[in-house]
């Protein structure tokens, strides 16, 4: 693993295939799109829209290890994971809620960390 990758450091986040040239561009458009699906997920969160978060942190899940990045796949993974098991309805459970919130910021530190190389 990649020093820069480990849990805990707060330097940049450096994708696996950095030093694959045949995915070097494929990686940049992933991190370069990362700003957009924050966004969307953060939006989601505030919309209480909890099918759609869970639904753009799957998708997070999948994209994150395809592209050097299995920190945020797992980070997206607890984050699916517990609003499944919330039944996509935290609002009456401050505990469910308040993890969920804590897990949408750790995982949009680490997409703030992520560089291409």
């Amino acid at each position: 693993m990649n020093p820069s990758n480990r849990p805990g450091n707060a330097g940049p986040l450096v994708s696996e295939l950095a030093a694959d040239p045949d995915m070097s561009e494929l990686v940049e458009m992933f991190v370069s799109e990362l700003p957009a699906r924050l966004k969307a997920m953060s939006e989601a969160m505030a919309g209480a829209n909890y099918e759609s978060l869970r639904r753009l942190a799957h998708q997070l899940k999948g994209a994150g290890g395809g592209y050097g990045f299995p920190s945020i796949s797992t980070a997206a993974a607890t984050l699916e994971r517990s609003l499944l098991q919330s039944g996509l309805n935290p609002q009456g459970n401050a505990q469910a809620l308040a993890s969920i919130k804590r897990e949408l910021d750790e995982l949009v530190q680490l997409c703030n960390r992520a560089r291409a190389a």
